[in-house]
């Protein structure tokens, strides 16, 4: 039975489900319990945002408070992975991964292939990501590029609640090391969510709405954008067809391709900066394989290469927003379409 409920009960379900289905579940990270082992009060927090909070209750024993040190339970949870455990690490903002990155790139990524495909390594590495949040520089990045680009990862960014269960489900499920990315701005949204478990496959994307002029390809936040811009252009008699990649790696080729062999026309829209991003990988591998479906070049639609700026009227400024995806759109539309 279906009910709507925010994305951070989303997660905190999800977890839920799999911790009481499978005992080899635990979770890690900083103030999820909050004041275990000290004088303070037990599940005062459930993590920075509360995403964790009511499952220690439940299992006791099960969700460990650490340190101050994302390389130590980082690798901690790398290693318990590799010993039989599935852990879920929950790193406050994936910022901080530059502390922990050997662990993850060196360590995690590659056991599967150092050890001929002997080695299973079910971690999962939750973090927050985006901006908008006024949580400044070191607190907003999206650095999920960075992730994608290393073979052995897989990378996850859900846009609502629903998916964000079932992926999150998925993830714990799977063999190999997963990067869950959660966009702090979305943690309130509310969608319709069933209330029994349910996995959603990696590298199956969703197109949420239909078109037949554009495809606006995205993931996270910025898929609420283009459906903003959506919504204005149709007012202007141009049908934009969004596609929500879901997961970047591994990512669903087939769907953005036939996507743009039926419009002819692509917007990618990326909350991370321009270089090296998804943005840049969607629009060169559309070039590559679907070169002659194309009407238009491709329009990238992203963040300005700067870090994020603490000023609230500039980090607004940096979100790509519906208005800029709209005027991506209407630069590659044939101006007869809108007449």
């Amino acid at each position: 039975m279906a009910r709507k409920i925010s994305m951070k009960q989303a997660i905190n379900e999800a977890l839920d489900l799999e911790m009481r289905r499978d005992p080899t579940v635990i979770v890690m990270g900083e103030d999820i319990v909050g004041g275990a082992g000290s004088p303070g009060e037990e599940d005062a927090w459930g993590g920075v945002l509360g995403v964790t909070k009511g499952l220690h209750a439940k299992y006791p024993g099960r969700l460990l408070d650490t340190p101050l040190s994302e390389s130590a339970y980082i690798g901690a949870a790398i290693g318990a992975a590799a010993c039989g455990m599935r852990p879920v690490a929950e790193l406050m903002f994936l910022d901080f991964m530059g502390v922990c990155f050997d662990q993850i790139l060196n360590q995690a990524a590659k056991f599967k292939y150092m050890f001929g495909g002997k080695a299973r390594t079910p971690v999962v590495i939750r973090a927050m990501v985006g901006a908008g949040f006024r949580a400044a520089a070191q607190h907003s990045q999206m650095l999920t590029p960075v992730f994608t680009h290393v073979p052995g990862l897989k990378v996850i960014c859900p846009s609502n609640a629903y998916d964000a269960k079932g992926l999150l489900i998925q993830a714990i499920r799977d063999d190999d090391p997963v990067i869950f990315c959660e966009h702090k701005n979305l943690y309130g949204l509310e969608t319709d969510v069933p209330a029994e478990a349910y996995a959603i496959p990696f590298g199956e994307a969703n197109v949420v709405r239909e078109g037949k002029d554009v495809t606006i390809v995205s993931y996270g936040l910025t898929v609420h954008r283009a459906f903003e811009a959506a919504e204005k252009l149709a007012r202007d008699r141009i049908e934009a067809e969004i596609v929500d990649l879901r997961t970047l790696s591994p990512i669903d080729w087939d769907t953005v391709i036939e996507s743009v062999e039926n419009t002819g026309r692509l917007v990618v829209v990326d909350e991370a900066n321009p270089r090296c991003s998804i943005a840049s990988d969607v629009a060169a591998y559309v070039a590559e394989h679907a070169f002659g479906a194309l009407k238009a070049a491709p329009q990238m639609v992203t963040a300005p290469h700067t870090p994020v700026p603490f000023t609230p009227v500039l980090e607004d400024l940096y979100v790509p927003t519906a208005d800029a995806i709209a005027a991506a759109v209407s630069r590659i539309a044939p101006r007869a379409m809108a007449a």
